[in-house]
């Protein structure tokens, strides 16, 4: 239990994360962490009927997400109100699955199926994530799959399998929980162990620890329905908070954030062979990603792009950044870090921040080491995790080409399969 009192509002943000994401899933049932974020908006035992409906006629805004490694609910709401948010918050913690009937499972998965048509499918380069995790890590690792499952494990799901899935991840002994905002400390102590105390903590769940690593390049396409072709090129990199980590972030910051950063320059507005770049970092608990994508301009190749994001990597590699380059990151940096913290609640919010570091480091102080990763990172530092990481050949290049058009992939690409 995490609390934060910030009176300069009259607000509080309940914020609630449970250490399950897709990573707690198996290859065959995948899909059912991000379909309980669904489920849990869809009533309780003794509030069965839409979770929205109460908290925002009371002024409250509130959401949810799933990713690889957690899934997280929040509130924020009037400091009236903040009672009615801990009351439902404990009620779909500790009485789900009274109301959990299969007429619910059944309409949500479906509502989970459309979504993955919409985002996934029907999106041009919508597949590039899944075929991205589907070859960076191996079939049995727990990153190569998507986080909205495949279609046919979703198709195949059941409501006692559901049922299972919740009573292992969804109690206290798998939750953190902060709150922020306009509170006495003491008195709302109180009423968490009120709502909270009596659910029954569960059972222990264990962390899930796999490393991945790649021997070799390889070379996939997909087809798809769309004009020009697009080129993705990932690699590998340290787990989130890890040595590195930081370095990376930074480096493609100044690789590709904005239209003075490198491949922009170089690829866009030099050489205008792509129509766009961009370069990130995917963090993640065990084993994170650098991935970097260009889209063809007209009458330009994928191999033409390859070849300068690959040369602007090594320049990088070999010269580091220039101390313009590093001063502009780390205020990016402190600035991005900082613009999260404006508000007590939300995505990124303060009660958000406080319960990813309590999750994932056991940590809720983190704040200051966290933002002094990036202040410690140096120009030798930088350039040497680059060297280490996005220089060797131990990457996937992902060629998306218009359906028909298998001559514009990279060559010796092989056809990669998603679900």
């Amino acid at each position: 239990m995490l609390l934060h009192e910030a009176h300069g509002c009259p607000i509080v943000a309940v914020n609630i994360w449970y250490h399950v994401g897709s990573k707690n899933e198996t290859p065959g049932h995948t899909g059912f962490a991000h379909l309980f974020e669904h489920l849990m908006f869809e009533g309780s035992q003794h509030h069965d009927k839409g979770f929205f409906q109460p908290l925002q006629a009371a002024g409250a805004s509130l959401n949810g997400s799933t990713n690889a490694d957690r899934t997280n609910y929040w509130e924020v709401v009037p400091a009236t109100a903040l009672e009615l948010a801990l009351w439902m918050e404990s009620d779909r913690m500790g009485y789900l699955l009274p109301a959990l009937t299969e007429q619910k499972f059944v309409n949500q998965r479906d509502v989970v199926l459309n979504e993955r048509r919409q985002n996934y499918e029907n999106r041009p380069y919508g597949l590039a994530s899944m075929a991205m995790l589907a070859t960076l890590f191996p079939d049995d690792h727990p990153y190569h799959w998507t986080t909205i499952g495949e279609i046919a494990d979703l198709k195949a799901a059941k409501v006692d399998e559901a049922h299972d899935f919740f009573r292992r991840f969804y109690h206290p002994a798998n939750a953190s929980i902060a709150l922020a905002g306009d509170f006495d400390a003491e008195s709302t102590l109180a009423l968490v162990r009120a709502y909270f105390e009596g659910i029954a903590p569960g059972p222990g769940v264990e962390r899930v620890r796999r490393t991945a690593a790649l021997d070799e390049e390889r070379r996939i396409f997909l087809e798809d329905r769309v004009e020009l072709p697009r080129l993705y090129l990932a690699w590998l990199t340290p787990a989130m908070f890890a040595s590195g980590d930081a370095e990376l972030d930074l480096a493609t910051d100044l690789l590709a954030h904005g239209k003075t950063s490198r491949l922009y320059r170089r690829l866009v507005y030099q050489d205008r062979i792509a129509t766009d770049i961009s370069a990130s970092q995917s963090s993640r608990e065990m084993s994170s990603f650098v991935q970097m994508s260009a889209t063809a301009a007209p009458g330009h190749t994928l191999l033409e792009l390859q070849d300068a994001l690959l040369q602007e990597v090594a320049k990088l590699a070999d010269e580091g950044p220039t101390e313009v380059e590093m001063e502009r990151g780390r205020v990016q940096a402190e600035t991005q870090f900082v613009q999260r913290l404006q508000t007590v609640g939300g995505f990124g919010g303060k009660s958000d921040q406080l319960n990813a570091y309590n999750t994932y480091l056991g940590r809720p102080d983190y704040f200051s080491e966290d933002l002094g990763r990036y202040a410690r990172v140096t120009h030798s530092s930088l350039q040497a995790t680059v060297k280490h990481y996005l220089t060797d050949g131990q990457r996937v290049a992902l060629s998306i080409v218009p359906r028909g058009r298998l001559d514009l992939a990279i060559p010796d690409s092989s056809s990669v399969a998603v679900s």
